[in-house]
């Protein structure tokens, strides 16, 4: 064992001396490595960023979560045109299925509008989501609050002037004044202030409940009506904890057929969007990027796979006469080898922390730069340690055999 460790020792002290003698050399050829690492690590700590940060923003929805609505989310065999021509879902149809639905935890009604300004005083916020919706959604949803409340049934179902406000919404309207109680102007009308949501940060899809605001849905259905097409209305469905999923959409799919008077054979002018379908949809893309990523790097690391063999074949035409010297005191062939082996793999691993330091610089500009957590986790870096440790070992293979089978009186000749 301590003769191995000696080796070890003196395999690092040449590679050391490669470095500092041969700088230039040394570097351009450990760079097809360091970009190797850089790219595959950069594009895997992107997609653990990105995967942890669609993680937390739909960790608030139970991912068989239904969204009942006349278009869907994913593709469809169904023509456009047609899909056009479906019937927009209604509030009675709401009524129906919150009466008669078994096996549902929570349904809510949902309409999808315009964005719009609230005022307060003489300041003006714009571009808010709004988002009219009955008093279940928070059953749904999960919504957090920094203050307040979520407005009640009799709120919502007599479409009150209430609402409840996104985080940046009330710091940029009422800059340390408690927003609760306070007056708002939305749709040329008062609304009171009633409840203020945790800060969220930026959404990975656009929206975040920083810049939302909530409304009671029967406020909008007053203000426009149940037959306004510039309006997209849905159906929100938690079924209960264990439901088979399959039986669910089944009993539901012939609720609404029969309220909607369809006949058989007739297609159905509606959509049931499972929450589930649409996160496994993000994590193939996901997987894809992978994929990508890995395909790309291979690439670079098969050009430094290629610069650490030429490194190595350098060093043992330099250091022949040495290796000569080594065997005719007695050096087996396996500690040679061995000695090439561990040069290569020092080597390998010195251009492979380069790159992953070049990936934590890239994650610390992006995280300070954007609203965006970029990890560099301990995951990535032992992966792209052991990456960078096994191309060492491949590309070091052949130089440290022909280093282990010269012969030493021939060695000490050449090398004199």
């Amino acid at each position: 064992m301590l003769v191995y460790l000696r080796l070890l020792k003196e395999s690092f002290g040449f590679a050391m001396n490669a470095l500092s003698n041969n700088k230039l050399r040394t570097l351009l050829s450990l760079l097809g490595v360091t970009i190797g690492i850089f790219s595959i690590i950069a594009v895997l700590a992107a997609v653990d960023s990105l995967d942890r940060k669609i993680t937390k923003d739909l960790s608030s929805l139970d991912k068989n979560t239904i969204y009942l609505i006349k278009f869907s989310f994913g593709p469809s065999d169904i023509p456009q045109w047609k899909r056009e021509q479906f019937p927009n879902i209604k509030y009675d149809e709401y009524t129906y299925l919150k009466n008669s639905l078994n096996n549902a935890e929570a349904i809510a009604f949902q309409i999808f509008t315009r964005r719009e300004s609230l005022k307060y005083d003489a300041k003006t916020v714009s571009d808010v989501n709004i988002v009219p919706s009955s008093q279940e959604f928070i059953d749904i949803q999960g919504l957090e609050f920094d203050k307040g409340r979520f407005y009640n049934d009799s709120e919502a179902n007599s479409g009150a002037s209430v609402i409840v406000i996104g985080n940046e919404i009330a710091n940029s309207l009422f800059e340390g004044v408690d927003p609760i109680g306070k007056n708002i102007r939305l749709y040329g009308k008062r609304f009171t202030v009633i409840g203020v949501l945790k800060k969220e940060g930026a959404g990975l899809f656009g929206d975040s409940n920083d810049t939302t605001a909530y409304i009671p849905v029967n406020f909008i259905r007053q203000l426009y009506g149940d037959n306004n097409d510039s309006l997209t209305n849905a159906i929100l469905i938690k079924p209960e904890s264990g439901v088979d999923m399959d039986a669910f959409k089944g009993e539901l799919t012939q609720k609404l057929r029969n309220y909607r008077g369809l006949k058989a054979g007739e297609i159905d002018n509606f959509f049931i969007n499972v929450f589930s379908g649409f996160t496994d949809l993000i994590d193939g893309i996901i997987g894809q990027m992978n994929v990508v990523g890995w395909i790309i790097s291979g690439f670079s690391l098969l050009v430094g796979g290629f610069g650490i063999a030429n490194i190595m074949f350098v060093s043992v035409k330099e250091r022949t006469n040495l290796i000569g010297i080594q065997k005719s005191l007695g050096a087996k062939n396996r500690f040679i080898l061995f000695q090439f082996l561990f040069e290569a793999i020092i080597l390998s691993v010195f251009g492979g922390l380069i790159g992953l330091f070049l990936v934590w610089i890239i994650s610390f500009i992006v995280t300070q730069a954007f609203d965006f957590e970029f990890v560099l986790g301990m995951g990535n870096v032992i992966l792209g340690t052991s990456l960078a440790a096994i191309i060492g070992l491949i590309s070091g293979i052949l130089p440290a055999i022909s280093a282990s089978k010269l012969d030493p009186v021939e060695a000490i000749r050449t090398g004199m």
